[in-house]
């Protein structure tokens, strides 16, 4: 080992601790008077909740814990959206579990609780899994309606999708838990199965508050929506019980009861370590952006047995594609290769930039994948396609275009991993949020934005500098250079991978050493919907 990797591995050591410690605070919620507040009731925290019902709580993959980070200062903040989402095996069955947190805001619907519930619902139904809602929610919060009610991705959205999983026949259970008032009333009983905890469960349209100033009718909020109400004069509510704890038990005995789920068959066998050692990847990514290192040496480090089967390894560099497997589970690789290299004819190409011979072979080798029915997983360290009279005249539009192409349309399961920079067009082509990956992950050394903060801040400081110009007003040097530290370290902080994980546009931020077990439950979760379309592109360019 050299300096170089020694200085690589205490700055991965230190974005890992800065991400362990985030978390934990965000774990608190609302804090932990608020946690007493509840066990004071009779109830769990929503994470107590969830471990509870597991049946390894290790085995939980947390989706968006990092949602409304710094968002509603105003407001006193959201950790987590107020919600905790995630995948995990209840019963032997891998689910979607959503806890409402009660110690933030009550569980109000910020906005970004909307947007945080509604992906849960698309996991449950791309790969068609159970889902569980733990409800303990006022509802919406009033003073952000605006932006949560009614669009077609707001509040009603969440409603809409109870519809369709229960017509698609993907299990939904919920138990009220807590407050389930008005709108959000509807969600557990537009779920398969509804249970309600005696004495702290209560659902109903309006409260006794507004009851009473509706319609003048005088009644407390047990008798109007309580659990021996809907259990025993509306019919309601399918389970009455008298703890949390049984609530959960309730949902474990129910899940243990369904039918074995259909299979799409993804090739798996024995899983195998990798043979390199995995924590040697905390020494291969560079400290700093302008450092070059071989995506090769990462992925060694991520599949079984270090077994990587490359795909035109000689054609194309500045992309690396081919087949291996992870956790035993089969899966075509597209990574981006940040090694200066030489490519057949060509003279030395930029690390990280997509070329129209990388763009031509990463479009056969998804092809190809699709044919296969195997996974892809894309790794995101790109600056964006090669740009340049050159590169024009070879057709890079024409090629970028076939590589979204073929990728957009895949019909296999897609995974990606921002492991450095994932920067313009290189984000779609890679796969980025806006192209439907079943998981979005990034690593602590993440970097998403149209280009780079440095490029970015140089091109805003230059049109600034020019309004002031037209306008007859000067600026000095020493103002340029202040200017110039604001544009970049305002734009700096929106490039950042908690930037991207707060608003939802990348679903987790992990520990490298996550990974593997990340994409295994993502395969596993896939494999509970067949693939049953063709894969057909759309018009390709000759």
């Amino acid at each position: 080992m050299n300096i170089e990797y020694n200085k690589n591995e205490d700055n991965m050591k230190l974005m890992v601790s800065e991400l362990r410690q985030r978390m934990d605070i965000i774990k608190l919620g609302g804090g932990k008077k608020k946690i007493e507040k509840l066990h004071s009731q009779g109830k769990l925290s929503a994470r107590e909740r969830i471990n509870y019902l597991l049946d390894d709580p290790k085995d939980f993959i947390e989706i968006g814990g990092f949602v409304g980070d710094g968002m509603y200062p105003e407001y006193g903040g959201c950790p987590s959206g107020g919600v905790v989402v995630g995948t995990g095996h209840v019963s032997g069955r891998l689910c979607v579990i959503v806890a409402n947190d009660a110690t933030v805001k009550a569980g109000a619907w910020f906005p970004i609780t909307g947007k945080k519930n509604l992906r849960a619902q698309e996991i449950a139904m791309e790969n068609r899994i159970p889902i569980i809602y733990l409800v303990d929610s006022a509802g919406i919060f009033l003073p952000l309606q605006d932006e949560i009610f009614a669009d077609k991705e707001h509040f009603g959205r969440i409603f809409r999708n109870n519809a369709k999983m229960s017509a698609m026949g993907i299990t939904q259970i919920s138990a009220v838990m807590g407050s389930c008032v008005a709108g959000g009333a509807y969600l557990p009983i537009m779920s398969d199965e509804a249970l309600i905890v005696n004495k702290t469960g209560t659902i109903f349209l309006a409260g006794s508050y507004l009851v009473k100033s509706a319609i003048g009718e005088n009644i407390d909020n047990e008798t109007l929506g309580g659990a021996t109400t809907h259990s025993e004069v509306s019919g309601v509510i399918d389970y009455k019980v008298d703890s949390d704890e049984e609530a959960l038990d309730t949902i474990k005995n129910l899940l243990d009861k369904i039918g074995k789920a259909e299979q799409a068959c993804f090739n798996r066998k024995e899983a195998f370590p990798p043979k390199m050692n995995e924590k040697e990847i905390y020494g291969i990514i560079p400290a700093t952006r302008d450092k070059q290192y071989d995506m090769h040496e990462i992925i060694y480090r991520l599949v079984d047995n270090s077994e990587f089967d490359e795909y035109k390894k000689d054609f194309g560099k500045t992309i690396v594609c081919g087949y291996a497997r992870i956790d035993g589970w089969s899966v075509g690789i597209v990574a981006n290769q940040r090694k200066v290299v030489k490519s057949g004819r060509k003279e030395m190409q930029f690390g990280g930039v997509i070329y129209t011979d990388s763009a031509d072979k990463a479009s056969h080798f998804i092809m190809n994948c699709n044919q296969k029915k195997i996974p892809l997983i894309f790794m995101h360290d790109v600056t964006g396609f090669m740009v340049g009279s050159k590169s024009e005249n070879e057709g890079i539009i024409k090629d970028g275009a076939k590589m979204v192409n073929a990728m957009a349309n895949s019909v296999v399961p897609k995974f990606s991993i921002v492991v450095g920079n994932s920067y313009g067009a290189g984000n779609y082509a890679m796969c980025g949020k806006a192209y439907d990956p079943r998981l979005m992950i990034a690593w602590p050394t993440a970097q998403i934005a149209v280009m780079s903060g440095a490029a970015a801040a140089k091109t805003l400081l230059q049109i600034q500098v020019a309004t002031l110009k037209a306008k007859g007003e000067t600026i000095s040097i020493d103002d340029e250079e202040k200017l110039l530290t604001e544009i970049t370290d305002r734009y700096t902080k929106q490039t950042s991978p908690y930037h991207a994980a707060a608003h939802l546009r990348v679903d987790m931020i992990i520990d490298p050493l996550e990974t593997r077990r990340v994409i295994s439950m993502g395969i596993e979760a896939a494999n509970h919907n067949p693939i049953k379309e063709p894969y057909i592109t759309g018009v390709i360019r000759a």
